[in-house]
Formats: C-alpha cells, sequence, structure tokens
C-alpha cells in the first residue's frame, strides 16, 4: 500500500523564512525614514502655521506681539485690539484652535526656556523668533531650531 502525503518540507520551510526575513530587513528601515520624514514634514507645517498667525495677530493689534507670559490665551481665544479679552467692539481671533503639539516632544508648550517651543519676542523692534525646542537634528544636521 502507498499513501500520498502532501505537505512542505522543513527545507522549503526554512527557504521562505529566510526569505521573508531578507525582505523584512530591507522593508522596516523604509517605514522607519518616512516616519521621521512625516514628522519633520510636520513641524515645518506647525511652524509656518504658527508663524503666520503671530504676524496676523501683530498686524491687528496695533503692530504689538502677544507676551511669552499670554501667547496660549490671546492665540486661543477672541481679544480687542489691544489684546485684552473682548468684551465689546471690534473682535479679533482666535488665530488657533489649540497650539500645535511639536511632533518630536509631544508637548505644545510654549514659553521662553527650554521646552516644546521656544518663543522670544523682542518688543523694541517688533520681531521675534518661533521655534522647535526639542533639540532635534534633521538628517542633513539641521538643527530642529534652525528651522
Amino acid at each position: 500500500m502507498r499513501t500520498n502525503k502532501s505537505g512542505f518540507t522543513l527545507v522549503e520551510i526554512l527557504i521562505v523564512v529566510v526569505i521573508l526575513g531578507i525582505l523584512a530587513a530591507i522593508v522596516i528601515p523604509q517605514f522607519s525614514q518616512a516616519s521621521l520624514e512625516a514628522r519633520e514634514s510636520s513641524l515645518i507645517s506647525n511652524l509656518q502655521t504658527i508663524r503666520s498667525q503671530i504676524e496676523l495677530y501683530k498686524i491687528q493689534h496695533k503692530e504689538v506681539l502677544p507676551t511669552v507670559a499670554n501667547f496660549d490665551h490671546v492665540m486661543t481665544s477672541v481679544t480687542d485690539i489691544d489684546g485684552a479679552d473682548w468684551v465689546a467692539g471690534t473682535a479679533y481671533g482666535p488665530y488657533m484652535r489649540k497650539v500645535p503639539d511639536n511632533p518630536f516632544s509631544d508637548g505644545n508648550t510654549v514659553d521662553g526656556v527650554a521646552d516644546d517651543w521656544l518663543y522670544t519676542p523682542n518688543a523694541a523692534n517688533g520681531t521675534y523668533t518661533f521655534v522647535a525646542d526639542d533639540g532635534g537634528t534633521c538628517p542633513d544636521g539641521t538643527l530642529h531650531s534652525a528651522l
């Protein structure tokens, strides 16, 4: 009597496992690079958005910049021309629903010291800097704080 046995041999299974391992070794680094690039794109987009909203605030508030202390409040609420909470008259803002998260630190704290975002207004000449303050660098070596 002869029985037909069907199935894969151990060698065939090992060959498939090795091929899958090689493919995984090639594909997984590509996904991690894509993830990093997506976070960098998000960081650049967030910086552009915040900076443009600061400029709009400045234009609508007699060329006065928000201070570090009141940044979150005045950028996410309705204010009068002097930057106080709106009660009557012309209303300005809100400029954002909330301050966006820094995709590398996963926080949205804005202050004048090390944190997620670093905002330094210069009231004397009407300039400011708003940068990411996560200590990270891009693959090309550019610091996030230089974007």
